[in-house]
């Protein structure tokens, strides 16, 4: 046998082999394929338009209120730093910090003993000139009716009289004297010249007081009613002022930082006589009881102030208007569900909410999620209702 022939012979069974591996390997790739084929999704025919989600909320009629926003500062009514008016050293402090008190409340007491001794000794004075004056007077009436008898001279009587208006004098000088000894010594008692809160002490017991110290021994701030000073910009001033109109009242809301929380109502006490032209703004000033010290001095609050109230307004969300170059617009959802482009006329808005003049009418459902991808005759799908 020659040497093809068994080459030949050998290498045919592992020929056969490796086609039959080949065969099985493409009988699996067509089955994998066709399976895949068969549960991939299938997009729309040709010629279909894919509904878009959205999200619709209808135009209605209701009241709304019209809030002007600012920002401003928690200002206490009056702020008084108690200082001694007398010099002397400071032995009792009858107060705690942070307390409330009331005007005349007796907060602290200097040594009172040096402006005792000194009324004393006014007192004294007093009542020596006193004494004289007694005596001079009774020396007048014998003058006088021994001037009678013509048993003296005019001259002498005439002396007599001026040394009595002399003692006078003196007795309204001593009086004086003893009230402003008497005033000193009450000033050793330090009370509470307002109602408010007391702040932190500023000088312990044993120090020696100055009068009218600068650093004084504690602040009181008047916290009941309290104050907020914020600012609008000048192109709101017209409608603040139409609003206090007449002596009406105008209510004011402060919101915290976050402008979430409501910590009080107040009203609108004044309006500042100029506008800041550094800044295009004007001043405003609130009065609220803050009863329950919501408010704080120097505390940021966000104000709202009510200029007006809309009856019966037809409003939508005021995140569905859109801006073109033809001005504001909203897509409307149609009964046959299609977008529909609304040319609008906005008014006031409020918060979250914006007054529509022309353009819609009660009951249109309003686009307001999903916009992004419609253009006018757009299928959508309302979802969420």
């Amino acid at each position: 046998m020659s040497d093809s022939r068994v080459v030949t012979a050998i290498f045919k069974p592992k020929l056969l082999v490796w086609l039959a591996v080949v065969c099985l390997v493409g009988v699996i790739a067509w089955f994998v394929a066709y399976r895949l084929n068969n549960t991939a999704p299938k997009g729309p025919p040709a010629g279909m338009q894919v509904p878009i989600a959205v999200r619709v909320e209808p135009a209605t009629i209701q009241s709304l209120d019209i809030f002007l926003r600012g920002l401003g500062t928690v200002t206490a009514f009056n702020t008084v730093t108690v200082r001694s008016r007398v010099q002397g050293e400071l032995v009792k402090v009858l107060f705690s910090e942070g307390q409330p008190v009331k005007a005349g409340d007796l907060l602290a007491q200097i040594d009172p003993r040096p402006y005792q001794v000194a009324l004393d000794q006014a007192r004294g004075v007093y009542l020596q000139d006193l004494s004289q004056l007694k005596n001079a007077k009774i020396d007048l009436k014998r003058y006088q009716t021994l001037r009678k008898q013509d048993s003296i001279a005019p001259q002498l009587l005439d002396t007599q009289a001026a040394l009595v208006q002399k003692y006078e004098g003196l007795i309204k000088s001593d009086q004086a004297a003893v009230d402003n000894a008497a005033l000193q010594l009450d000033f050793t008692r330090i009370t509470a010249p307002i109602s408010g809160r007391l702040g932190l002490r500023k000088v312990d017991v044993g120090n020696l007081l100055v009068a009218n110290d600068p650093q004084g021994l504690v602040v009181i701030t008047q916290t009941q009613p309290i104050a907020v000073l914020f600012t609008l910009a000048e192109s709101d001033l017209p409608a603040v002022r139409q609003a206090m109109q007449g002596g009406k009242t105008v209510l004011v809301d402060a919101y915290d930082r976050a402008d979430l929380l409501k910590l009080a109502q107040g009203e609108l006490v004044t309006v500042d006589n100029q506008i800041d032209v550094a800044t295009g703004t004007f001043k405003l000033k609130a009065q609220f009881a803050n009863e329950n010290d919501a408010l704080f001095p120097n505390q940021f609050v966000n104000m709202r102030i009510l200029v007006k109230t809309i009856k019966d307004a037809l409003t939508i969300p005021a995140g569905a208007v859109q801006l073109g170059n033809q001005g504001s617009f909203v897509y409307v959802a149609a009964q046959d569900n299609t977008a529909v482009v609304r040319p609008i006329k906005t008014g006031d808005r409020s918060g979250d909410r914006i007054v529509v003049l022309e353009g819609l009418t009660t009951g249109d459902r309003i686009i307001i999620e999903g916009t992004d991808r419609l253009r006018s005759g757009s299928k959508v799908k309302v979802i969420g209702q």
